[in-house]
C-alpha cells in the first residue's frame, strides 16, 4: 500500500456510508494521532487499540447525528508523490470554517487552527468536514 493515510480516510468514509458502528484499520502511530484529533474535534465516538495475534488494529467507533454521519467528506492533500507544505500565514480553514485541516508540524500533528495559533507551518495531511 503506497498511502496508508488515504486508506484510513477511505475506510472511515466507506464504513459511514453503510452505517457501520466500527471500522478496523491497521495500526500506526500516525493513524492513531489522526484518530485522536478526530476524537477531540467530535467526528468519532472513541478509539481502541486491539491486538490480534501479531497484528495491531485500530478500532474506531463512528459517530452519527440524527442518522447522518459526523464525517461528511475527507480529502487527502499531501500525497506520497506530491507533498504540500505551508507556512502558518497561508493556512486557511477548509470549507469556510466548517471542517478541520490536519497538519504535521515540528511539534507533532495538530489541527490547522491550532498550528496557525502557535505560528507553526508544516505538511498539510488532510481535510475533514
Amino acid at each position: 500500500m503506497s498511502d496508508p493515510i488515504a486508506d484510513m480516510l477511505i475506510r472511515i468514509k466507506n464504513a459511514q456510508a453503510v452505517k457501520h458502528k466500527t471500522v478496523d484499520i491497521p495500526y500506526s502511530k500516525m493513524k492513531y494521532q489522526i484518530a485522536n484529533i478526530l476524537l477531540k474535534e467530535g467526528f468519532i465516538e472513541k478509539i481502541e487499540r486491539k491486538f490480534r495475534k501479531a497484528k495491531k488494529i485500530l478500532r474506531i467507533y463512528l459517530k452519527y447525528k440524527n442518522g447522518e454521519s459526523a464525517i461528511q467528506g475527507t480529502k487527502r492533500i499531501s500525497k506520497p508523490g506530491r507533498r504540500v507544505y505551508l507556512p502558518y500565514k497561508k493556512i486557511k480553514p477548509p470549507k469556510e470554517g466548517y471542517g478541520i485541516g490536519i497538519i504535521s508540524t515540528s511539534q507533532g500533528l495538530m489541527t490547522a487552527r491550532e498550528a496557525r495559533k502557535r505560528k507553526l507551518g508544516g505538511e498539510v495531511i488532510c481535510e475533514i468536514w
